[in-house]
């Protein structure tokens, strides 16, 4: 059994935690998440892009609808005039003004272009598609993001704890220490000695308390609020150990958001290639409009004219040759469509690569975690024995020093261990496009 002082003086820690606990905030995970999808920058940025994108994705953005417009032209003069007439009279008049004033409302509507238009809005709606896409990466790799910065804090709080459990038996060993110099069965190095090594873990302490608050300060940057918030985190970390790799592989291949960006980038290379061989075809438009005329003049036959009423008509255009432009645009398509399909497939080579490297780290670490729990309760069992001897005087302070550390060591590799597990998992849900708020 654990030795009885041992345990009190854990339960006192422990006591003294949670009233630390009830003065800060307590922090978990899925607040954690809510914060950050609530204010992280880059998440508002993608947000923003997405809303330019749906506001672009309209008939009109696409150029199908007419265009109105309404113009004034208001041209003014003073002249030194002179006319010369068939009879041969002349006529001249110095300073003469004259005013010419036009103004309407015209309308401009291409009712087709080859189809291009059509293509247009389909490559918008497109468009739309990738910026869900973009912010689907955006949002999982910051839950990604909080969810590594977390765990990693509650992996620092139990070493913290592992390292304050050393102290406390480090005070327990120089007291004893002191108290076996005092009768005279002990000397005034064995004393040193433990002094020494109480010293050398409060340092432990003090870089493990330094790193600690440095890592508050990352998740608050990432949760896009004041760095000076305190909070404590969940005490425990709880790995998923049932994650397969085929379910994983087929998720991913749905939902992960790069596979599908590359899916809708290839989508909109062929749609830009239907707008290019567009050109082809002749571009046909109408136009009408209702206009106002005035104008005067100091000389002439008419000093004065207006006129008003609807002109109406239509254009036709095809283009006939441009230096071989059309061509070579629609070569320069095609290879873009060409190189989209390449990309998908190199994104999704590296995706299952990824995956697979991910999924054996994981079962390796799932592994670890299994054999360094056993490890725990070996070196604990171990450090209680060696206290009880240590008390007796049996065995030498370096024996106990050692039964010491490899106690507080066997702690820190099981959180580490449970820690990697469970930054495999986190990866591996990443890479499947369903990473949630635990």
């Amino acid at each position: 059994m654990i030795n009885t002082r041992i345990l009190f003086l854990r339960l006192l820690f422990l006591l003294f935690f949670v009233a630390q606990a009830n003065a800060q905030e307590v922090l978990t995970i899925e607040e954690a998440v809510r914060i950050a999808l609530n204010n992280n920058y880059e998440i508002k940025i993608a947000s923003n892009n997405l809303l330019i994108d749906k506001t672009n994705a309209t008939v009109g953005a696409a150029g199908m609808l007419p265009r109105a417009s309404a113009t004034i032209v208001d041209n003014n003069g003073i002249q030194n005039l002179s006319q010369t007439r068939s009879d041969g009279t002349t006529n001249q008049l110095d300073n003469a003004k004259s005013s010419n004033l036009n103004y309407g409302i015209g309308l401009d509507w291409t009712i087709f272009d080859g189809f291009r238009m059509f293509a247009k809005l389909d490559q918008l709606k497109e468009l739309q598609k990738l910026g869900k896409a973009e912010l689907k990466l955006t949002i999982i790799t910051k839950i990604s993001d909080v969810n590594e910065t977390y765990f990693d804090l509650v992996q620092q709080q139990q070493q913290l704890s592992a390292l304050d459990t050393t102290i406390v038996i480090s005070n327990q060993r120089l007291n004893l220490a002191q108290n076996r110099f005092s009768i005279g069965k002990a000397s005034k190095l064995e004393v040193l000695n433990a002094q020494v090594d109480l010293n050398t873990d409060k340092v432990a302490v003090l870089r493990q308390k330094d790193l600690y608050a440095n890592t508050k300060i990352l998740l608050n940057k990432i949760l896009a609020r004041d760095a000076k918030i305190d909070f404590i985190v969940a005490d425990s970390i709880t790995v998923d150990e049932n994650l397969l790799l085929p379910e994983l592989t087929a998720l991913a291949e749905k939902q992960n958001p790069q596979l599908e960006a590359q899916i809708i980038s290839k989508r909109v290379a062929e749609l830009q290639l239907k707008q290019i061989k567009a050109a082809r075809y002749p571009t046909v438009k109408l136009n009408t409009g209702y206009n106002f005329s005035d104008s005067k003049s100091g000389l002439g036959f008419t000093t004065a004219s207006s006129a008003r009423g609807l002109n109406y008509g239509f254009s036709a255009s095809v283009n006939l040759f441009d230096g071989f432009a059309q061509n070579r645009n629609e070569r320069i398509a095609k290879i873009q469509i060409d190189n989209s399909q390449l990309a998908f497939g190199q994104q999704n080579q590296i995706l299952n690569s990824e995956l697979a490297t991910s999924y054996q780290t994981y079962l390796t670490n799932l592994e670890l975690i299994e054999l360094e729990e056993k490890n725990q309760g070996i070196a604990n069992q171990n450090l209680n024995i060696t206290l009880e001897k240590f008390r007796i005087g049996t065995i030498t302070t370096l024996e106990f020093r050692t039964a010491q550390l490899n106690y507080v060591n066997a702690k820190v590799r099981y959180s580490n261990a449970q820690f990697q597990a469970k930054l495999s998992e986190i990866a591996l849900k990443e890479l499947a496009g369903t990473i949630s708020l635990n």
